[in-house]
Protein backbone atom coordinates (compact mmCIF):
# COMPACT_ATOMS: atom_id res chain seq x y z
CA UNK A 1 0.00 0.00 0.00
CA UNK A 2 1.21 3.28 -0.94
CA UNK A 3 2.39 5.82 1.92
CA UNK A 4 -0.78 7.86 3.54
CA UNK A 5 0.07 11.73 2.75
CA UNK A 6 0.19 13.70 5.73
CA UNK A 7 0.18 17.76 6.44
CA UNK A 8 1.67 19.87 9.57
CA UNK A 9 -0.74 22.96 9.90
CA UNK A 10 1.65 25.11 12.22
CA UNK A 11 5.09 23.60 10.58
CA UNK A 12 7.58 26.26 11.25
CA UNK A 13 7.18 26.37 15.46
CA UNK A 14 8.98 24.08 17.33
CA UNK A 15 6.39 21.08 17.79
CA UNK A 16 5.87 21.40 13.92
CA UNK A 17 9.48 20.72 13.56
CA UNK A 18 9.06 18.18 15.27
CA UNK A 19 6.42 16.42 13.36
CA UNK A 20 8.78 17.20 10.32
CA UNK A 21 12.01 15.27 12.53
CA UNK A 22 9.44 12.50 13.46
CA UNK A 23 8.08 11.60 10.06
CA UNK A 24 11.43 11.69 7.93
CA UNK A 25 11.53 8.19 6.21
CA UNK A 26 8.39 6.90 8.61
CA UNK A 27 6.95 3.95 7.19
CA UNK A 28 3.15 4.54 6.75
CA UNK A 29 3.35 8.46 6.03
CA UNK A 30 4.95 10.87 4.18
CA UNK A 31 4.95 14.63 4.15
CA UNK A 32 2.93 15.90 1.39
CA UNK A 33 1.84 19.77 2.67
CA UNK A 34 3.42 22.19 4.86
CA UNK A 35 1.29 25.17 6.27
CA UNK A 36 2.03 28.02 8.91
CA UNK A 37 0.86 31.88 9.19
CA UNK A 38 0.61 33.91 6.48
CA UNK A 39 3.89 35.77 7.37
CA UNK A 40 5.67 32.24 5.75
CA UNK A 41 3.11 31.74 3.60
CA UNK A 42 4.97 31.45 -0.28
CA UNK A 43 8.31 30.68 1.02
CA UNK A 44 10.37 27.47 0.77
CA UNK A 45 10.19 25.71 3.99
CA UNK A 46 13.98 26.42 4.82
CA UNK A 47 13.70 30.07 4.46
CA UNK A 48 10.70 30.21 6.29
CA UNK A 49 12.32 28.23 9.35
CA UNK A 50 16.13 30.55 8.63
CA UNK A 51 17.60 31.34 11.79
CA UNK A 52 14.41 29.72 13.73
CA UNK A 53 15.19 26.15 13.55
CA UNK A 54 15.33 24.95 17.33
CA UNK A 55 16.05 21.61 17.49
CA UNK A 56 19.16 19.69 17.85
CA UNK A 57 18.98 17.46 15.15
CA UNK A 58 18.93 19.30 11.11
CA UNK A 59 15.69 20.39 9.13
CA UNK A 60 15.80 17.11 6.85
CA UNK A 61 16.48 17.67 2.92
CA UNK A 62 13.08 16.69 1.67
CA UNK A 63 11.30 19.48 2.87
CA UNK A 64 13.54 22.48 2.74
CA UNK A 65 12.43 23.24 -0.61
CA UNK A 66 8.76 22.12 -0.13
CA UNK A 67 6.22 25.52 0.02
CA UNK A 68 5.10 26.85 2.91
CA UNK A 69 1.06 27.68 2.50
CA UNK A 70 -1.53 29.54 4.87
CA UNK A 71 -2.57 27.35 7.71
CA UNK A 72 -5.54 29.45 7.75
CA UNK A 73 -6.63 28.69 3.86
CA UNK A 74 -7.99 24.81 4.16
CA UNK A 75 -8.85 25.40 0.52
CA UNK A 76 -4.63 25.11 -0.27
CA UNK A 77 -4.95 21.70 1.57
CA UNK A 78 -7.44 20.01 0.09
CA UNK A 79 -6.17 17.47 -2.63
CA UNK A 80 -3.02 17.99 -0.95
CA UNK A 81 -2.74 15.51 1.41
CA UNK A 82 -4.91 12.94 2.98
CA UNK A 83 -4.68 14.20 7.26
CA UNK A 84 -3.13 16.94 9.19
CA UNK A 85 -1.60 17.49 12.09
CA UNK A 86 -2.11 20.43 13.75
CA UNK A 87 0.40 23.26 16.11
CA UNK A 88 -0.98 26.07 15.57
CA UNK A 89 -0.19 29.14 17.87
CA UNK A 90 -3.89 31.21 17.47
CA UNK A 91 -6.56 32.02 20.19
CA UNK A 92 -8.62 29.00 21.10
CA UNK A 93 -12.09 29.92 19.17
CA UNK A 94 -10.00 29.97 15.88
CA UNK A 95 -8.56 27.05 16.26
CA UNK A 96 -11.54 25.23 17.48
CA UNK A 97 -13.31 26.51 13.94
CA UNK A 98 -10.01 25.93 11.83
CA UNK A 99 -9.56 22.18 12.99
CA UNK A 100 -13.52 21.84 12.02
CA UNK A 101 -13.19 23.60 8.83
CA UNK A 102 -10.22 21.60 7.77
CA UNK A 103 -12.57 18.43 9.37
CA UNK A 104 -15.59 19.73 7.04
CA UNK A 105 -12.89 19.58 4.02
CA UNK A 106 -13.06 15.60 4.99
CA UNK A 107 -9.06 16.24 5.73
CA UNK A 108 -8.75 14.09 9.24
CA UNK A 109 -6.87 16.33 12.13
CA UNK A 110 -4.87 15.41 14.36
CA UNK A 111 -4.44 17.93 16.86
CA UNK A 112 -1.73 19.07 19.14
CA UNK A 113 -4.02 21.53 20.46
CA UNK A 114 -6.23 22.24 23.39
CA UNK A 115 -9.34 23.80 21.56
CA UNK A 116 -11.20 20.69 20.97
CA UNK A 117 -10.26 18.49 23.86
CA UNK A 118 -13.53 19.06 26.09
CA UNK A 119 -15.64 18.69 23.09
CA UNK A 120 -18.00 15.23 24.39
CA UNK A 121 -17.41 13.37 20.65
CA UNK A 122 -13.29 14.57 20.01
CA UNK A 123 -11.24 11.73 21.26
CA UNK A 124 -8.33 12.75 23.76
CA UNK A 125 -6.13 10.35 23.36
CA UNK A 126 -2.97 8.52 24.96
CA UNK A 127 -2.77 5.43 22.85
CA UNK A 128 -2.02 2.82 25.33
CA UNK A 129 -4.53 4.04 27.59
CA UNK A 130 -7.96 4.92 25.77
CA UNK A 131 -7.36 3.90 22.56
CA UNK A 132 -11.43 2.81 22.80
CA UNK A 133 -12.13 6.46 22.52
CA UNK A 134 -11.75 5.95 18.68
CA UNK A 135 -15.10 4.30 18.85
CA UNK A 136 -16.83 7.94 19.08
CA UNK A 137 -15.07 9.07 15.76
CA UNK A 138 -18.52 7.84 13.62
CA UNK A 139 -20.40 9.84 15.64
CA UNK A 140 -18.46 13.03 15.52
CA UNK A 141 -18.72 12.14 11.54
CA UNK A 142 -22.47 12.61 11.62
CA UNK A 143 -22.27 15.86 13.55
CA UNK A 144 -20.24 17.50 11.14
CA UNK A 145 -22.01 15.83 8.05
CA UNK A 146 -18.62 13.94 6.99
CA UNK A 147 -17.63 10.82 5.33
CA UNK A 148 -13.72 10.93 6.50
CA UNK A 149 -13.13 13.98 8.28
CA UNK A 150 -12.41 14.13 12.16
CA UNK A 151 -10.83 15.43 14.36
CA UNK A 152 -8.39 13.82 17.01
CA UNK A 153 -6.49 15.71 19.78
CA UNK A 154 -3.90 14.45 22.02
CA UNK A 155 -3.85 15.60 26.01
CA UNK A 156 -1.71 18.22 27.49
CA UNK A 157 1.89 17.70 28.03
CA UNK A 158 1.98 17.74 31.70
CA UNK A 159 -0.64 14.62 32.04
CA UNK A 160 2.04 12.45 30.00
CA UNK A 161 4.12 10.90 32.66
CA UNK A 162 1.57 10.58 35.87
CA UNK A 163 -1.47 9.42 33.84
CA UNK A 164 0.21 6.07 32.68
CA UNK A 165 1.66 5.78 36.20
CA UNK A 166 -1.77 6.04 38.02
CA UNK A 167 -3.89 3.82 34.87
CA UNK A 168 -2.89 0.10 35.48
CA UNK A 169 -4.20 1.03 39.63
CA UNK A 170 -7.59 2.46 38.48
CA UNK A 171 -8.99 -0.70 40.50
CA UNK A 172 -7.56 0.01 43.28
CA UNK A 173 -9.87 2.97 43.40
CA UNK A 174 -7.48 6.18 43.79
CA UNK A 175 -9.39 8.76 45.29
CA UNK A 176 -6.90 11.93 45.61
CA UNK A 177 -4.13 12.76 43.87
CA UNK A 178 -1.51 15.70 44.62
CA UNK A 179 1.05 16.08 41.50
CA UNK A 180 3.72 18.73 41.11
CA UNK A 181 5.22 18.34 37.62
CA UNK A 182 8.57 20.60 36.99
CA UNK A 183 8.36 21.43 33.64
CA UNK A 184 10.76 22.28 30.50
CA UNK A 185 11.49 25.06 28.79
CA UNK A 186 10.32 23.60 25.67
CA UNK A 187 7.16 23.27 26.45
CA UNK A 188 6.35 26.99 26.08
CA UNK A 189 8.44 26.92 22.75
CA UNK A 190 11.81 28.02 24.20
CA UNK A 191 15.28 27.16 24.40
CA UNK A 192 17.51 28.99 26.64
CA UNK A 193 18.68 31.40 23.64
CA UNK A 194 15.32 32.88 23.76
CA UNK A 195 14.34 32.24 27.14
CA UNK A 196 17.35 34.01 29.01
CA UNK A 197 15.03 34.73 32.26
CA UNK A 198 14.98 30.62 33.33
CA UNK A 199 18.66 30.38 34.06
CA UNK A 200 19.61 29.97 37.68
CA UNK A 201 15.50 30.83 38.20
CA UNK A 202 12.30 28.74 38.27
CA UNK A 203 8.79 30.35 37.45
CA UNK A 204 6.23 28.74 39.94
CA UNK A 205 3.29 29.39 37.10
CA UNK A 206 2.46 28.30 33.87
CA UNK A 207 -0.90 30.01 32.43
CA UNK A 208 -3.63 27.49 32.50
CA UNK A 209 -1.66 24.14 33.11
CA UNK A 210 -3.38 23.44 36.68
CA UNK A 211 -6.41 23.32 35.16
CA UNK A 212 -5.89 21.19 32.22
CA UNK A 213 -3.43 18.60 34.46
CA UNK A 214 -6.54 18.51 37.02
CA UNK A 215 -9.06 17.66 34.50
CA UNK A 216 -8.33 16.49 31.25
CA UNK A 217 -6.93 12.62 32.97
CA UNK A 218 -10.92 12.35 33.98
CA UNK A 219 -11.79 12.24 30.17
CA UNK A 220 -9.04 10.30 29.16
CA UNK A 221 -10.26 7.93 31.75
CA UNK A 222 -13.96 8.37 30.90
CA UNK A 223 -16.26 6.25 29.28
CA UNK A 224 -18.26 6.08 25.99
CA UNK A 225 -21.94 6.85 26.72
CA UNK A 226 -25.06 8.03 24.33
CA UNK A 227 -23.10 9.48 21.75
CA UNK A 228 -20.00 11.13 24.43
CA UNK A 229 -17.28 11.22 26.31
CA UNK A 230 -18.45 10.82 30.01
CA UNK A 231 -15.69 11.99 32.23
CA UNK A 232 -14.75 9.56 35.26
CA UNK A 233 -15.89 11.36 38.81
CA UNK A 234 -12.57 10.19 40.61
CA UNK A 235 -9.97 10.66 41.52
CA UNK A 236 -10.00 14.28 42.70
CA UNK A 237 -6.54 15.68 41.26
CA UNK A 238 -4.34 18.76 42.74
CA UNK A 239 -1.76 20.25 40.34
CA UNK A 240 1.02 22.75 40.63
CA UNK A 241 3.23 23.01 37.76
CA UNK A 242 6.18 24.92 37.71
CA UNK A 243 8.67 26.04 34.92
CA UNK A 244 12.70 24.69 36.09
CA UNK A 245 15.60 25.43 33.66
CA UNK A 246 15.64 22.03 31.88
CA UNK A 247 15.42 21.88 27.75
CA UNK A 248 13.39 18.98 27.48
CA UNK A 249 11.64 16.43 29.64
CA UNK A 250 8.38 17.60 32.82
CA UNK A 251 8.91 15.53 35.48
CA UNK A 252 6.18 15.06 38.12
CA UNK A 253 6.58 14.48 41.72
CA UNK A 254 2.82 12.18 42.78
CA UNK A 255 1.01 11.19 45.77
CA UNK A 256 -2.35 9.26 45.66
CA UNK A 257 -4.78 7.99 48.33
CA UNK A 258 -6.39 4.77 47.40
CA UNK A 259 -9.76 3.15 48.68
CA UNK A 260 -8.04 0.03 48.49
CA UNK A 261 -4.51 0.34 49.14
CA UNK A 262 -2.27 -2.16 46.83
CA UNK A 263 1.09 -3.31 48.08
CA UNK A 264 4.07 -1.93 47.00
CA UNK A 265 5.37 -4.77 44.67
CA UNK A 266 1.97 -4.91 43.28
CA UNK A 267 2.61 -1.24 41.76
CA UNK A 268 5.74 -1.91 40.45
CA UNK A 269 4.64 -5.36 38.88
CA UNK A 270 1.67 -3.83 37.31
CA UNK A 271 4.07 -0.60 35.49
CA UNK A 272 6.27 -3.23 34.37
CA UNK A 273 3.52 -5.71 33.24
CA UNK A 274 1.63 -2.80 31.50
CA UNK A 275 1.16 -3.03 27.53
CA UNK A 276 -1.42 -2.30 25.66
CA UNK A 277 -2.87 -1.79 21.54
CA UNK A 278 0.25 0.09 20.52
CA UNK A 279 2.45 -2.70 21.66
CA UNK A 280 0.42 -5.29 20.19
CA UNK A 281 0.44 -4.12 16.69
CA UNK A 282 4.03 -2.97 16.98
CA UNK A 283 3.45 0.43 15.74
CA UNK A 284 6.45 2.48 14.59
CA UNK A 285 6.97 5.02 17.71
CA UNK A 286 4.72 2.57 20.45
CA UNK A 287 8.01 1.79 22.78
CA UNK A 288 8.48 -1.74 23.70
CA UNK A 289 8.02 -0.66 27.59
CA UNK A 290 5.48 1.80 28.30
CA UNK A 291 6.67 2.40 32.21
CA UNK A 292 9.88 1.70 32.84
CA UNK A 293 10.31 1.33 37.05
CA UNK A 294 13.84 2.50 38.41
CA UNK A 295 14.87 1.08 41.68
CA UNK A 296 18.02 3.60 42.26
CA UNK A 297 16.82 6.18 44.54
CA UNK A 298 17.86 8.98 42.13
CA UNK A 299 16.27 8.11 39.32
CA UNK A 300 14.72 8.81 36.63
CA UNK A 301 16.42 11.75 36.27
CA UNK A 302 15.38 14.06 33.14
CA UNK A 303 18.76 14.57 31.21
CA UNK A 304 19.44 10.74 31.74
CA UNK A 305 16.54 9.21 31.02
CA UNK A 306 13.70 11.47 28.99
CA UNK A 307 14.75 9.92 25.78
CA UNK A 308 14.10 6.15 27.09
CA UNK A 309 12.90 4.13 23.59
CA UNK A 310 13.42 7.48 21.86
CA UNK A 311 11.55 10.22 24.38
CA UNK A 312 8.41 7.35 23.78
CA UNK A 313 8.54 5.29 27.36
CA UNK A 314 7.51 6.95 30.68
CA UNK A 315 9.71 6.05 33.61
CA UNK A 316 9.09 5.90 37.23
CA UNK A 317 10.82 5.73 40.52
CA UNK A 318 11.07 6.67 44.30
CA UNK A 319 7.98 4.35 45.37
CA UNK A 320 7.43 5.04 48.93
CA UNK A 321 4.48 5.11 51.68
CA UNK A 322 3.47 8.38 52.30
CA UNK A 323 2.64 9.87 55.31
CA UNK A 324 -0.22 11.57 54.80
CA UNK A 325 -1.43 9.54 51.19
CA UNK A 326 -0.49 5.98 50.80
CA UNK A 327 1.97 6.43 48.19
CA UNK A 328 4.14 8.86 46.90
CA UNK A 329 6.46 8.61 43.55
CA UNK A 330 8.57 10.64 40.43
CA UNK A 331 7.62 9.98 36.96
CA UNK A 332 9.00 11.26 34.03
CA UNK A 333 8.39 11.83 30.21
CA UNK A 334 9.71 13.60 27.46
CA UNK A 335 7.48 16.69 26.78
CA UNK A 336 7.99 17.63 22.83
CA UNK A 337 8.05 13.76 22.20
CA UNK A 338 5.49 11.78 24.05
CA UNK A 339 4.03 14.96 24.93
CA UNK A 340 3.44 16.89 21.52
CA UNK A 341 4.34 15.49 18.35
CA UNK A 342 5.56 11.87 19.07
CA UNK A 343 2.44 11.53 20.80
CA UNK A 344 0.04 13.06 18.00
CA UNK A 345 2.24 10.71 15.42
CA UNK A 346 1.58 7.87 17.64
CA UNK A 347 -2.39 8.90 17.63
CA UNK A 348 -2.43 9.06 13.54
CA UNK A 349 -0.57 5.57 13.76
CA UNK A 350 -3.24 3.95 15.70
CA UNK A 351 -5.44 5.49 13.43
CA UNK A 352 -4.17 4.26 10.56
CA UNK A 353 -4.04 0.94 11.56
CA UNK A 354 -7.42 0.98 12.79
CA UNK A 355 -8.94 2.38 8.75
CA UNK A 356 -9.67 5.66 10.21
CA UNK A 357 -7.29 8.00 7.56
CA UNK A 358 -7.90 6.20 4.77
Amino acid sequence: MSKIKAGIIGATGMVGQRFITLLENHPYFEISYLAASKSSAGKAYEKAVEGRWKLSIPCPDEVKNMPVYDGEDVSSAVGKCDFVFCAVDMPKEKIKALEEEYAKAEIPVVSNNSANRHVPDVPMLIPEINFGHTDIIPVQKKRLGTQKGFIAVKPNCSIQSYVPAITPLLDFEPVYINVTTFQAISGAGKTFDTFPEIIDNVIPYIGGEEEKSEKEPLKVWGKIEDGKIINANSPVISAQCIRVPVSDGHLAAVSVKFNKKPAKEEIIKRWKEFTSLPQQLKLPHAPEQFITYFGEDNRPQTSLDRDIYGGMGISAGRLREDGIFDYKFICLSHNTLRGAAGGGVLTAELLYKLGYLY
